[in-house]
């Protein structure tokens, strides 16, 4: 595989399990943003359930791809948010097998799928907001829907760094 310049962000979850819903909501911002002020050439916006296969053929090509997904620690922050950037050889921990999740089979599984077949992601960085209600429903809860908007920007700044160019509004880490 040879990866291209352009970048993928993806939203992981479910919108019909509230909170689990983060990943979806930060993708639609970055849409809505867009609409106002084109994203770089090459950047592809879209959501996944979880669906391995398809998170693959996503990442696939990419040479950013950037992660958002909802996380649901037993001692919930709710809003606080995580950056993870995986580095040369290292390989993301799937949660404990007793963990929660509203995806059967979660990220670090589908990114061990893809590096086994040469389909995994170039560069990656993974996002997890904590989450406080993935009950069914829609609507996040008020601290998730506040870090939604500070975990597009992020997003944007990370999309605009690897595109070379700083997207406006946006502060770098």
């Amino acid at each position: 595989m040879t990866p291209s310049a352009g970048t993928a962000v993806i939203g992981i979850g479910n919108e019909f399990r509230r909170d689990d819903g983060a990943g979806w909501a930060v993708v639609g911002l970055l849409r809505d943003r867009a609409a106002r002020r084109p994203l770089p050439p090459g950047t592809v916006l879209a959501e996944c359930g979880g669906d391995p296969g398809r998170l693959i053929a996503l990442w696939e090509g990419a040479g950013l791809t950037v992660v958002v997904d909802a996380c649901f620690p037993p001692s919930a922050r709710p809003g606080r948010i995580h950056r993870w950037c995986r580095g040369p050889g290292e390989v993301l921990r799937a949660a404990h097998p007793g963990r929660h999740s509203t995806h059967g089979f979660g990220l670090a599984e589908a990114l061990r799928l893809g590096e086994s077949l040469g389909r995994g992601p170039d560069r990656l960085v993974v996002y997890a907001v904590e989450g406080a209600d993935h009950s069914p429903g829609r609507g996040l809860t008020p601290a998730v829907a506040c870090a939604v908007r500070h975990l597009a920007l992020r997003a944007e700044a990370d999309i605009g760094r690897h595109a070379g160019t700083p997207a406006r509004g946006a502060q770098a880490e």
